[in-house]
């Protein structure tokens, strides 16, 4: 006797599976920013979050923009906070401390912008120092053979001039100043002697040009300082 109730049963458990094989089951994401058990905030693969390592941002506006994003996506709203369980202000002390965060990491990444510049600018300085130094025997002897007349005219006197001119489009300031009142930090007395109608220390003749570029002296001038009799 063919059994027709197990073949019924048999046939609806069969067509119930291909219906289950041939739905479509919802899929659901959760697209939050921040995870509602945790609290943390969530970033995309890939990226770095506040407290990461890497290297600062290569402007004020990127660093700016990337922090914008960041404090965009901390809020969560209060019905899903309770819903998961999780306090509704943790949202708030989240992006409180991003953004704290994000301060303190611009203001490190501003100072040492301002450093990098300042030693830049520091490094540029000495390196004409540098050369401006070397080059001071060189204006010795075209002092030199200017007082005994050799450089009056004629080609090296040209490039004589050029060269001086050249030097102090960096700022060289000659020290060769007479009847000035006499000053330990530009001047170096090598000989002291009485002097007429004079009322403080004077420089009364300048046996060595001294030289300063800007408020540095590269070498005091050695001078003859008449002092009152």
């Amino acid at each position: 006797m063919p059994h027709h109730g197990n073949e019924e049963e048999h046939n609806s458990s069969a067509n119930h599976d291909a219906n289950q094989g041939n739905g479509q089951e919802p899929v659901i994401r959760d697209n939050r920013k921040v995870d509602p058990v945790t609290g943390q905030a969530r970033h995309p693969e890939g990226g770095q979050s506040a407290h990461g390592t890497g290297s600062p941002a290569d402007s004020d506006g990127d660093a700016l923009a990337q922090a914008e994003e960041i404090l965009n996506g901390v809020d969560v709203p209060a019905e899903d906070s309770v819903a998961q369980g999780v306090p509704a202000g943790s949202g708030n002390a989240e992006a409180a401390e991003l953004r704290n965060d994000l301060l303190r990491l611009q203001a490190e990444y501003v100072n040492y912008r301002k450093r990098v510049e300042r030693d830049r600018a520091v490094a540029g300085e000495m390196a004409v120092i540098g050369v401006l130094n070397s080059l001071l025997p060189v204006l010795d002897d075209v002092d030199a053979a200017r007082q005994h007349g050799d450089l009056t005219d004629g080609p090296f006197a040209a490039i004589a001039n050029k060269l001086e001119n050249a030097l102090k489009t960096y700022g060289l300031v000659r020290i060769n100043e007479t009847g000035v009142e006499f000053d330990p930090t530009i001047h170096e007395a090598l000989i002291q002697q009485p002097g007429e109608d004079i009322e403080v220390d004077t420089v009364s003749q300048v046996l060595r040009s001294g030289y300063k570029s800007g408020e540095r002296v590269l070498r005091a001038a050695q001078v003859i300082v008449a002092v009152p009799a």
